[in-house]
């Protein structure tokens, strides 16, 4: 389980997260919501103890995260995966390099075998064929890199996965790729997930709960239907403004169809 408990923290004059409380079930998924700037990978990083509280707490697998010492704070990451915005792969590593970076695993060291078995095991859970090991990551599309970037976060073999805007720059073919993924490691790997996103869309077909993230505070929260239904002024604002952000991407992805349409080369295919 996750708690953050009456959580303040601020950056000089700038106050982030003023007496933020929230709770993850084991085996949830909690999408928190809001707008950019907000203090939502903030969060994230006080989970994983990257970040400290000014005042408050967070408890994590029963441990007060902002009380661990060095050691301490090791051994309960190696329970939690970080699946970063945009990946965050090495550039001179290939993919099963950098994969390879998630196995916390001492076995890996000592035995080949199981460590390639682990790599070829996290490439099939994210849908990913064998041969992509080898690749480097300037050679996949924005959509595998993000995947890499899962498998490693679940090298390890987590407790816990943390995603920071996991779909944030993709096409909706590609994001609906990642959502997917999101929902079938949950109900394969049984892990309790935050998932940081201002995609209203992907975050409601994702969670169990959501956490809407306004002005420093916690807003509101509970299942997608009971917040698609609130009437709170901020809830329904932060709707309305990414309804109008999804009708500005939707007409601009036509106006470019069209474009390609008129030099008649038609519509480019992507790589998922």
């Amino acid at each position: 389980m996750i708690e953050l408990l009456d959580v303040h923290k601020r950056f000089l004059e700038n106050v982030v997260l003023d007496g933020v409380s929230l709770e993850v079930k084991d085996g949830e998924t909690v999408a928190l919501l809001g707008p950019s700037g907000v203090g939502k990978s903030v969060t994230l990083k006080m989970i994983n103890g990257l970040l400290r509280p000014d005042a408050g707490d967070v408890i994590v697998d029963g441990l007060h995260v902002p009380q661990l010492g060095r050691k301490e704070l090791a051994t309960l990451r190696g329970k939690i995966g970080y699946v970063f915005q945009y990946g965050a792969l090495f550039d001179s590593m290939n993919v099963a390099e950098n994969i390879r970076l998630g196995i916390i695993d001492e076995t890996c060291y000592n035995d080949a075998k199981f460590c390639q078995d682990r790599v070829l095991e996290c490439l099939r859970l994210v849908n990913l064929p064998p041969d992509v090991a080898t690749k480097l990551p300037a050679e996949l599309s924005g959509g595998m890199k993000k995947r890499v970037g899962i498998a490693r976060a679940i090298a390890g073999k987590p407790k816990y996965l943390l995603y920071d805007e996991p779909t944030s720059g993709l096409d909706p073919v590609n994001a609906d790729v990642i959502d997917g993924l999101i929902e079938r490691l949950r109900d394969e790997l049984g892990v309790t997930s935050v998932v940081v996103s201002h995609d209203v869309r992907g975050s409601f077909r994702v969670a169990d709960r959501v956490a809407l993230l306004w002005q420093a505070k916690i807003r509101a929260v509970g299942p997608p239907d009971e917040i698609l239904a609130s009437k709170d002024p901020a809830v329904l604002q932060f709707l309305e403004r990414d309804l109008e952000m999804t009708l500005i991407q939707a007409e601009s992805r036509e106006g470019e169809r069209e474009r390609e349409g008129e030099g008649g080369g038609g519509a480019r295919g992507r790589n998922l």
